[in-house]
């Protein structure tokens, strides 16, 4: 009897622990727009982590640069998804010193997915050299899509008579209208815009990008012929990573961050069934150039057992009992 009342007091003892650590581990994660991959990341990785204890609260952005700030400056905000240029952008165009010294301390937690260079533009231009002197729309300013096409301008030499800081919604109508000549669009294909908002008839058409200077900074891709009803043939283009950072957090973020990795590590395969179809296409190994991985991270990721467990099939109280029953 006595023994019974020990496991059922060190039970409660267990649960009560549990439950304290879940609820006081509240962290967060800054995305891109509600209808975007980032967001739908976001969401996910919160589904994956909440049955160990964390909560993460993902919140919406205006794009990469915000993000960076964000990951230094907000409260219990230690994960953000970004471009894997964005640390190029801030090294070779941005001018802010404090944003800057920022980027020196953002840390890679994982590589992502591929985002491909959609370069939409008027059916007579050949391709980006093309847009010497000319309008091109390349995002709102902030945004993945305006930071990559910035960089692309600064490291081609290619320089346009103006480049029109609007979001992808209002660039597509202003190229329709003739005030600008092309626009940029980083987004895995499909683009929603593009299959619905652009036909045969409006005589625009992908432009390839081939400059040696992008391609060598950029990794080559093609956007095959008929992702989009209206494109016929393949396009050559580049890509750019999506990435998942934090800060060199030190202390309780370092252990906070390294478990969420270490969980995402683990569980891939329980993403990739249950998350946006983009996981599929994740590669957690891959080899991205000019980004150094979080040490917390990597050291939650020496020795991890091979078998991959879902987050349903763990319950550490559960487990916690039956090793004192065991005893």
């Amino acid at each position: 009897m006595k023994r019974k009342s020990t496991l059922v007091f060190v039970c409660l003892v267990l649960t009560a622990c549990f439950v304290a650590t879940a609820s006081a581990v509240t962290m967060g994660i800054v995305t891109g727009s509600t209808k975007g991959t980032y967001y739908q990341f976001g969401l996910n990785i919160a589904q994956l982590v909440e049955p160990y204890g964390i909560t993460l609260k993902v919140a919406p952005s205006r794009g990469s640069v915000e993000n960076v700030y964000a990951v230094f400056q907000r409260p219990n905000t230690q994960l953000g998804i970004v471009q894997a240029d964005v640390l190029a952008f801030v090294a070779r165009v941005h001018t802010d010193p404090v944003l800057k010294e920022i980027a020196t301390k953002i840390k890679m937690v994982f590589p992502l997915y591929n985002e491909e260079i959609h370069l939409l533009g008027r059916s007579d231009l050949s391709g980006f050299g093309d847009l010497q002197g000319r309008r091109v729309a390349i995002g709102r300013e902030g945004s993945g899509t305006y930071l990559t096409a910035r960089l692309l301008f600064e490291i081609s030499g290619v320089a346009p008579a103006a480049m029109v800081p609007i979001g992808t919604d209002d660039a597509l109508a202003a190229l329709k209208a003739g005030q600008v000549d092309a626009m940029f669009y980083v987004a895995g294909y499909p683009v929603r815009l593009l299959s619905t908002e652009v036909a045969a008839g409006d005589n625009l058409a992908l432009l390839p990008i081939l400059d040696p200077g992008i391609t060598d900074f950029y990794p080559r891709t093609t956007i095959p012929a008929n992702t989009y009803a209206w494109q016929d043939s393949d396009v050559s283009t580049v890509a750019v990573k999506a990435v998942l950072i934090s800060y060199n957090f030190r202390h309780f973020n370092c252990e906070t961050v390294g478990r969420v990795g270490q969980l995402i590590y683990e569980h891939l395969d329980w993403l990739r069934e249950h998350g946006h179809p983009k996981w599929k296409a994740v590669d957690l190994n891959y080899p991205l150039k000019g980004w150094q991985q979080y040490d917390c991270v990597q050291k939650k990721l020496t020795g991890l057992p091979t078998y991959q467990a879902s987050p349903s099939e763990i319950n550490p109280v559960l487990e916690a009992i039956k090793d004192v029953l065991k005893q």
